[in-house]
């Protein structure tokens, strides 16, 4: 066991330090070195490993296993074309051995590692070159008999069923590119594989339904994972598997119907044909997806169009039996399916080549381009009426009101209902046809609890639930601006329901009752205007809206932030609404020269943030598993939004100061308080928070580095050990705005101490900050120090992934601290043996070569450029003789 384990562990070492993904090991490359050839092109080194896994009792053989995997993903640049090809006849010549002799098969461990085996013999091979081995056509039977066994026993291991798909998606996918004489046989296996995913996957609901065992359709993600890999599959000889299909929905379609009409009310044997139907629409909805990944016919669009008919019916049907009688999981198909039409027949790429078929037309004027979308609607003109994408559309659109007024106590469907009505809002084209529906009509003069209830507020919905109607109003916004310009009028007709909201709200507040209602309320209406803040990308459009809410309703919600500060399901909404609204996208906040909304915006953002801080810090000490969403959420929103503001530049900051108006001062001081209430690990374990605070930083440190002066010297070493922490931060998002605040403060200090002694052109206080921060750092030489010895450790030993931004602190850190710099050159140099050392000596020199004493972009980029080929000439001179040792920061400092 141990000896395996050693292998493996050889074999899954990262070689090139290229950090791969775990998660995605299907997609690996193990890059041997060259050194280890000999060991691979013998055949008997595959042969120990396959006659081990026969030989050992499942513990073992599994690890045996294991070590297959990684064989069958060495590097293709490890043989020549030649051997490559016998290396792949000894792997396959093992496959067979095992499929032949199956038992080991039956232990769990051996068989996910099997089928992980295979699937990694498509990743790292093409299928011409699979098909040229001399067993392939009796290895593929046999594998093919081993998925279909698979497929039939669903129950068991249904994770490792996974790269089973994987290796017939793949190899489906590559038919097109095989240049070889050679059958692929693919046409004759992949029919039978679709065929027994369809079939076990009826045949398992009569299983499920009597037992009461767990439903498959209730973990999503791996049927929505099996159904994605299958359409590829499933286009493979594309009429066979249309042929079943029609067969099974008409066979089973005809049962359900049959069950309705029966006195016997609801049954075992409802439930399982609704079961079967659902499967039945997610694998209608799979196989017309599949036409994006396969190449298409006329016929195979056609079979389309014959298989849509049937689930549009089945939706009718549905339809027309609510609200008395539903089924939730032929609901999430439906939505399956539509969706998967939507992206194959009805996107915005497909626009100009959708046509009218009209009764008697002559289809020979049709362009050819447009033929194929032709094809889909030619039945479904017959059965339907729906003669083209409009029509599907307007389906579209009456099955969203539908599910929204009848499905509002189920959130799977309505989250499901308006993540469609999301996409299908997104796109200029579809846009302008769905404003012309009826249907978004009637949804954009009446989205109140009355026609939809998941907008209400009563106790039958969780607050959770709440959560989709920003996903509502998103859409339905982006559906109002398609003809709305500069009308105000239908703006105010269009928000008037949440204006008798809050107007309701304003009441209840004076009235001081019945608080908990005002609470859902208040919740309800900042989801839905974060929704509608989302979707308005205009001047115009940004400016009705803060009309709208200034000075009116935001009070309101300032008032909300002070009463129930301690309740996160209510201030969370709040505050991202908040967040939102500051947010200058598409320079939609460039108001007027004339306007002050600018100002007036930022203070009351202002105002929000100095109170939810000075509140949330009055909780205490909380608890691990509380910090979070009791405090450091609210927080990180907090920073968040105010970063969107110092970013925005809509707001002129230095006129606050001049008019004596404190709210910039403020916001600034709350967010002071914040920082000093959160831990260092904290700051860089959450990394939503960590991905607010350090943007903030840097915005900080551009432009208002008075403030960091002026702040006093314990909370500017907390600072700076905060961007010291974060110097080495897996984040990108965190380590790059580590180095860029980094930057501004060294560049900062350098021009202070560069002015000295001359005659000051700037005013007396820049010149008493530059004093401040250059007074701490001579108290703290220490942090400037520990922060180059980090940069320099990144750039020598780590794989330095954005060495731009790497260069440019490190620059100003060397230049202040020359004498320290050439301690940590000498310390570094003198751990290595002796005839390394002149090698990385010139190294040193050469990274300084050309170097100015100054901060100039010329200097600047000089260095940057010295730098890059340091990094290289260090990693030559040391290549050959082992690793260079990392100096330790506590000898440096």
């Amino acid at each position: 066991m141990q000896v395996l384990k050693l292998v493996l562990n050889c074999l899954n070492f990262d070689f090139i330090g290229s950090s791969a993904d775990e998660s995605t090991d299907d997609l690996c490359t193990v890059q041997i070195p060259t050194s280890w050839r000999t060991v691979f092109l013998e055949p008997e080194t595959l042969d120990l490993f396959f006659n081990l896994y026969h030989s050992l009792p499942p513990l073992l053989s599994q690890l045996a296993l294991s070590c297959l995997v990684q064989f069958a993903s060495t590097r293709r640049s490890l043989f020549s074309s030649p051997e490559r090809a016998k290396y792949l006849g000894n792997l396959i010549r093992g496959v067979k051995r095992i499929l032949e002799n199956p038992q080991g098969l039956s232990d769990p461990g051996n068989y996910h590692e099997f089928c992980r085996f295979l699937a990694r013999l498509k990743t790292n091979y093409q299928l011409g070159e699979l098909v040229m081995v001399k067993e392939y056509p009796e290895v593929i039977r046999l594998i093919a008999n081993f998925t279909i066994t698979s497929l039939q026993h669903w129950e068991f291991a249904p994770n490792s069923v996974h790269y089973l798909l994987t290796l017939w998606q793949r190899m489906v996918a590559s038919v097109p590119f095989v240049k070889s004489t050679e059958p692929h046989l693919l046409d004759t296996y992949a029919p039978e594989i679709t065929k027994a995913f369809i079939t076990s996957r009826l045949e398992s609901v009569a299983v499920v339904v009597r037992d009461h065992l767990d439903d498959p359709l209730d973990d999503t993600a791996t049927v929505f994972q099996q159904l994605e890999q299958l359409c590829t599959v499933s286009r493979c000889e594309y009429e066979k598997t249309c042929t079943l299909l029609v067969q099974l929905f008409d066979q089973n379609a005809q049962n359900y119907q049959k069950l309705l009409h029966s006195a016997s009310g609801m049954t075992v044997d409802m439930a399982i044909q609704e079961g079967r139907l659902a499967w039945l629409v997610y694998l209608v909805g799979t196989v017309v997806g599949g036409r994006l990944t396969y190449t298409s016919t006329d016929e195979h669009d056609a079979m389309d169009g014959e298989l849509s008919c049937r689930v549009f019916q089945l939706i009718s049907l549905m339809d027309t039996r609510l609200p008395q009688s539903s089924n939730e999981k032929i609901e999430l198909a439906v939505l399956w399916f539509l969706d998967q039409f939507r992206k194959t027949y009805v996107g915005d790429q497909l626009q100009r080549t959708s046509k009218v078929i009209r009764p008697r037309s002559d289809v020979s004027r049709v362009p050819e381009k447009a033929w194929k979308i032709v094809k889909v609607y030619a039945r479904m003109s017959e059965v339907l009426g729906i003669t083209d994408d409009n029509h599907v559309l307007e389906t579209f659109m009456t099955k969203i009101v539908t599910n929204l007024k009848y499905w509002g106590r189920c959130e799977p469907v309505i989250s499901r209902t308006l993540q469609f009505l999301n996409d299908l809002s997104v796109g200029y084209i579809l846009l302008k046809k769905l404003v012309k529906i009826d249907a978004v009509k009637f949804m954009l003069k009446n989205h109140t609890s009355e026609h939809f209830p998941f907008l209400g507020i009563s106790d039958t919905y969780t607050l959770s639930d709440f959560r989709c109607r920003t996903t509502f109003y998103t859409a339905l916004t982006r559906l109002l601006m398609v003809d709305l310009g500069e009308d105000e009028d239908e703006f105010e007709n269009f928000m008037l329901p949440l204006t008798v909201s809050f107007e309701t709200v304003l009441q209840i507040f004076n009235n001081n009752f019945k608080q908990e209602d005002v609470k859902r309320m208040l919740i309800g209406l900042a989801r839905d205007l974060r929704g509608i803040a989302f979707a308005l990308n205009t001047k115009t459009s940004y400016a009705m809206l803060f009309d709208w809410m200034y000075p009116a309703y935001l009070p309101v919600l300032q008032r909300a932030i002070e009463r129930w500060y301690g309740e996160p399901v209510c201030t969370t909404p709040i505050l991202k609404l908040m967040a939102e609204l500051m947010q200058n996208r598409s320079q939609r906040l460039n108001f007027d020269v004339s306007s002050p909304n600018g100002i007036l915006l930022f203070r009351e953002a202002s105002k929000m943030i100095c109170t939810y801080g000075n509140q949330i810090l009055s909780l205490g000490s909380l608890s691990k598993d509380q910090i979070y969403p009791m405090k450091l959420k609210g927080i990180s929103i907090c920073y968040s939004a105010l970063k969107s503001a110092l970013c925005g530049n809509y707001v002129s900051f230095g006129v606050f100061k001049l008019y004596g108006d404190n709210h910039f001062d403020n916001v600034l001081q709350a967010f002071v308080k914040m920082l000093l209430s959160v831990s260092h690990s904290d700051l860089l374990q959450y990394r939503k928070l960590s991905q607010s605070y350090y943007p903030l930083l840097e915005c900080l440190t551009q432009d208002h580095m008075c403030f960091i002066t002026n702040l006093e010297p314990p909370v500017l070493l907390h600072v700076l050990t905060s961007i010291s922490e974060g110097l080495t931060a897996l984040d990108t998002v965190v380590s790059s705005s580590c180095y860029t605040s980094l930057d501004s403060i060294v560049t900062y200090l350098f021009k202070h101490i560069a002015k000295e002694g001359k005659k000051p052109l700037g005013c007396r206080e820049a010149v008493q900050a530059g004093q401040r921060l250059l007074h701490f750092m001579q108290q703290n030489p220490d942090v400037l120090q520990q922060m180059m010895s980090i940069l320099m450790n990144t750039i020598v030993f780590e794989d330095c992934r954005n060495q731009w931004s790497v260069s440019r602190p490190l620059l100003g850190l060397i230049l202040l601290n020359e004498k320290y710099f050439s301690e940590l050159r000498a310390s570094l140099i003198s751990t290595q043996p002796l005839p390394k050392q002149e090698a990385l000596a010139q190294c040193f020199r050469n990274l300084m070569e050309g170097v100015e004493q100054n901060m100039s972009v010329k200097n600047r980029d000089r260095f940057t450029q010295n730098l890059s080929v340091f990094r290289r000439d260090v990693a030559e001179a040391l290549r050959s003789n082992g690793h260079m040792e990392p100096c330790s920061l506590d000898m440096m400092s």
